[in-house]
Order: structure tokens, then sequence, then C-alpha cells
């Protein structure tokens, strides 16, 4: 007998092929309504494993419609829509893919950085319009070697950030729950203190409740009016209308931002906004990684139901 998979959120087709081989999937992520509960009531009991997405939604509802439920192997690095905690009380364990996705994710950081403070988007328009010719040279922009990088969440996916900073000359200081053992960087224990301290603040830190709104107006107008800010984390780390504000108002320089608060319909503000850097939450959005993720996701489910110990857990 297979065991029984309920499939949230699909895979990649290759891997999807191998999930519905090896194991009986119920495809939840194929219905809606009604059928999508009658689905749940027909065979969440006997599901002790799924395969998820951190754009799922998993709240304690949704889980006492899966009472046999021992592993969620979730398909992407985020997963500040479920409710961990009562994950964790209910004996289900939870596992992302941070680990696939780190230097896709580290590279967009960069690519946005640069582009927001060099005014690629801006330029580009400029030579496809035939200002330069009409009006010639763009005016001149800020470098970004030799300035300081505050990263605000030192994990895996903020040290890749932090050694490609790195690499182009740039000083590094962070800001965290706690200081990271065995990091030289320097350690701010005051966010606003980081904000002005800064040339770039770049945002790595997990979505959810705990981070919500931490880059505040306050911790904007730190970063002041020649300063940049780069967003590959989730848009609810961010008080959206005050990072409007202050770009409108020339508070900060310029922003990239992969990520916003209502996604796929972010603020309409953002269109306007010449020193805005936009980018449709595609940072880890390449063929190579997207089917690493898929594949950790499946070595997950294999490994849960070979007994061995999971390899990306959360909790």
């Amino acid at each position: 007998m297979k065991p029984d998979v309920l499939v949230a959120y699909p895979l990649m087709p290759r891997q999807m092929a191998k999930l519905e081989e090896t194991y009986t999937t119920h495809r939840l992520d194929r219905l809606a309504g009604d059928e999508r509960e009658a689905m749940l009531a027909a065979v969440g009991h006997k599901c002790t494993a799924m395969v998820i997405n951190g754009h799922v939604a998993v709240d304690e509802a949704f889980l006492d419609k899966l009472p046999a439920l021992k592993l969620a192997s979730c398909s992407s690095a985020g997963y500040d829509k479920m409710d961990v905690a009562a994950m964790t009380r209910r004996g289900i364990k939870l596992t992302n893919t941070s680990d696939a996705l780190l230097d896709d994710v580290a590279d967009t950081a960069i690519l946005l950085m640069l582009a927001a403070r060099r005014r690629l988007v801006v330029g580009d328009r400029y030579v496809r319009s035939g200002d330069w010719g009409r009006k010639g040279m763009l005016p001149l922009t800020s470098s970004t070697s030799g300035k300081k990088a505050g990263i605000v969440g030192l994990g895996r996916i903020g040290q890749a950030i932090a050694r490609r900073c790195e690499a182009m000359g740039m000083t590094i200081g962070y800001y965290g729950r706690s200081r990271k053992q065995g990091v030289d960087y320097a350690y701010f224990a005051d966010l606003v203190e980081l904000a002005r301290w800064a040339d770039v603040l770049l945002v790595a830190t997990p979505g959810g409740a705990e981070t919500e709104g931490l880059i505040s107006a306050r911790v904007l107008d730190a970063l002041g009016p020649t300063g940049s800010f780069v967003n590959i984390a989730r848009g609810t780390v961010v008080d959206e209308p005050a990072l409007i504000a202050a770009l409108r108002e020339g508070r900060i320089a310029s922003a990239g931002l992969d990520v916003f608060y209502n996604e796929p319909h972010p603020d309409p503000a953002f269109a306007a906004l010449d020193n805005a850097v936009l980018y449709p939450h595609h940072a880890s959005g390449t063929e190579e990684t997207r089917d690493r993720m898929a594949q950790l996701a499946l070595d997950n489910l294999a490994a849960f139901f070979a007994g061995k110990p999971l390899l990306t857990p959360v909790n």
C-alpha cells in the first residue's frame, strides 16, 4: 500500500510525476469550495503527510480536518501563512526549502540594489524613448562599492547577501534577535541605529506576526535621503504606506522590491515611483532553483516515510 499524501500545492512536473508514482496522492490543489471540503472529509483522516507551499494558509481549522497528519513538506522558504505553533502542538513536523534557493534570492537582492541605486529601469527607458539623444546624458547616480550594507536578518540568505556585498567592497552590519556566533560583521541591537549607519538596508528576515511592520517610518527616516532599501523577505515586514511616502517625498533615495503587502496586486502607487525598482516575487524564479526546491520537498517526504531524520526541519 502506498502512503496517502495530500497535495495542497503542486511540485514541479518532474517531481510531481515522482510523487504520484511513489504515493497515493490526493490533489487538493485542483479543487475549490465544496469539492475541496468533500476531499478533506473523505481522505483527511488517512493522510499522514502533505505537500504544501507558503502561499497556502494552514490554521487550526484546516489541521482539524487532517487528524493523522505528521509532516508538512513545504516547497518554499516562507511559511508565514502557517500556524507553526499549532502544528508543533499537534506533533506535525514542518520542513521548508531555504537551503535550495538562497543563491538566487541573494543574487536578486544584489540585482535590485544595483538597479535601484544606478537607476537601471529609468536608464533603459531613457534609451528606448530617444531621450538620450534629445536630452543628453542621464544625471549622475551613486556608487555602491565602498558603502555600508545593513542586513536585517542574518540567516542563511542574509549571510549569502552579505558575502556578495563584501565582494563588492561594502562594509557589513546586521540586525537580529541576537548576535550571531562566529560572525565578524558589526552587530546592531537597535534597528533604527543600523538604518542610520547604513547606506543600503536589505531585509532578509522571515515574515509573520513577529516581524510585521518591522521596517517602520522611523527606520526609513533613519536610513535617510541618500539611502536605498531592498526587500526580498515578505511584504508584511514593511509599513508599506510609510515606504511609499518616503520614496515619494525623497526621504529615502530608492528601493528595490521583490515582495509586496498585497500580492499579486500591489499598491498602484508603486507604479508611479521612478525611484522604485519592482519585481514580481520572483527571486527564486529560475528553472534550476525551483527544481532544487521541489526535489528537497520530495526528499523530505522520502526521509519521513523511511523513518530517517528530516533534511530541513523548521520545528
